[in-house]
């Protein structure tokens, strides 16, 4: 009985269908809604037509699937934006509105009517395309307030190619009449005898326009003058660098004594090798955001060293700055006592009859920079003293530099083999001179 339910189930639909197809209507195979205005129809099936409601929800039925693919069959009446819309357009002719003003462009009424058709006056499809497409929900929902990236306008009388902008003089140079003749600077017009690309003005000195000219003669005197305005305005803009970043006074000498007059923090020979390999910015950035960049560059720096240092109290267990203190206090106390212990034990061994230890070192330069420990390593090591300060020196310089994040490159003398340098090292992490990560 349940089997014969459900056939008959399915035969009644099939014969309802069958007089709506007689009925000249389309409806929806889901839902069986009237579909004939709007409708889905699948690609792949045969028969199968499904509402908007239906298709958005991703309707299914016999070998039908909802990522099959579609095709919209509109009978003519349908609206995008519904039957009170004035004008009653529909859903064709707006089709063919948008692939008007993609053709035609914005503004030409006239072609964009006769391509919607012959129904549609200029003056239905500008009001229309305004109302719905721009001061509408859609327009407001795609267009911003404000519009990035316009296009700037160079007609404009503060940016165009002869504007006042371009050709207004800088303040004059504050220098003595002995170096404006040294320059060649006339403070008046604030130029020089010889400046940038001397021989721009050949390119319109001989230009002269004739009534009888062509277009083409036209085009080529435009170019001429648009060659010439972009040299002006190279020109202007070496000036501008030069008189921001003050480089007339630093050619002239005045800078060393603005810089002695100005305290500033001592620059290191590191930071003026890396100003050097960044001078092609000046030309990109004004002084002022050339000098934060590099301040900037030299507080990452001193974070990086600071962040390492944090990275290495956190690896010995400390988690808080008050830590931190008895952390690096106790630990020079520690290595106090170990030094103070080797002082000891070294004086035993002189009581004991140890006083020649340092016959074959203590005679030569530097012996007397040595402490009691450091005369045992290089005596033990046969190194004089004068190389083991200077190793010394060398080691704990680099050590130094790469606690405040600068790259050092480490030259130890070619004498010092691995063995040395590695008892060198371990004598001086021990004793406290140098971190434990570093070596």
């Amino acid at each position: 009985m349940p089997v014969r339910g459900r056939a008959g189930a399915c035969a009644r639909p099939v014969g309802g269908r069958g007089k709506m197809a007689e009925l000249g209507k389309k409806y929806c195979v889901y839902c069986l809604a009237e579909v004939s205005s709007l409708r889905f129809r699948c690609t792949e099936c045969a028969d199968i037509e499904l509402c908007p409601d239906c298709f958005s929800a991703g309707a299914e039925i016999g070998p039908h699937r909802r990522w099959h693919g579609y095709q919209l069959v509109d009978g003519g009446r349908f609206t995008l934006w519904g039957a009170e819309a004035e004008g009653g357009w529909s859903s064709r002719e707006e089709q063919l509105l948008l692939d008007a003003i993609e053709q035609f462009g914005f503004g030409n009424w006239e072609d964009m009517a006769a391509h919607v058709g012959a129904s549609r006056t200029p003056q239905e499809v500008m009001e229309h395309y305004v109302s719905m497409y721009i001061h509408g929900n859609l327009g407001k929902a795609c267009i911003p307030d404000t519009i990035p990236n316009r296009v700037t306008d160079h007609t404009c009388p503060s940016g165009g190619p002869l504007s006042p902008s371009l050709t207004t003089p800088l303040p004059p140079l504050d220098i003595s009449v002995a170096e404006q003749q040294q320059l060649g600077y006339m403070p008046l017009r604030d130029d020089y005898e010889i400046e940038y690309d001397q021989d721009a003005e050949t390119l319109i000195s001989g230009l002269s326009v004739n009534y009888d000219d062509d277009d083409v003669e036209i085009e080529l005197k435009r170019a001429h003058v648009d060659m010439y305005v972009r040299k002006l305005k190279e020109r202007q803009r070496r000036k501008n660098i030069a008189r921001d970043y003050n480089l007339v006074p630093a050619f002239l000498g005045k800078d060393k004594k603005d810089k002695e007059k100005a305290p500033k923090r001592k620059i290191t020979k590191e930071e003026k090798e890396l100003r050097l390999k960044l001078r092609p910015l000046y030309q990109f950035m004004s002084c002022k955001e050339f000098e934060d960049f590099f301040e900037n560059m030299h507080k990452e720096r001193i974070l990086r060293a600071k962040i390492r240092e944090l990275q290495r109290y956190r690896r010995n267990g400390i988690t808080k700055m008050e830590e931190s203190a008895e952390y690096e206090a106790a630990r020079h106390k520690r290595e106090k006592r170990k030094e103070n212990k080797n002082i000891a034990s070294s004086k035993r061994g002189k009581e004991d009859g140890k006083e020649g230890e340092f016959a074959a070192i203590e005679n030569l330069p530097g012996f007397e920079l040595l402490s009691d420990r450091e005369k045992v390593l290089c005596s033990s090591l046969n190194l004089s003293p004068a190389r083991y300060v200077t190793v010394k020196t060398i080691i704990i310089k680099d050590h130094l530099q790469k606690r405040q994040g600068i790259p050092s490159k480490s030259r130890l003398p070619s004498y010092l083999d691995k063995v040395l340098k590695k008892r060198i090292l371990n004598f001086l992490t021990e004793s406290g001179w140098i971190s434990r990560d570093a070596s």
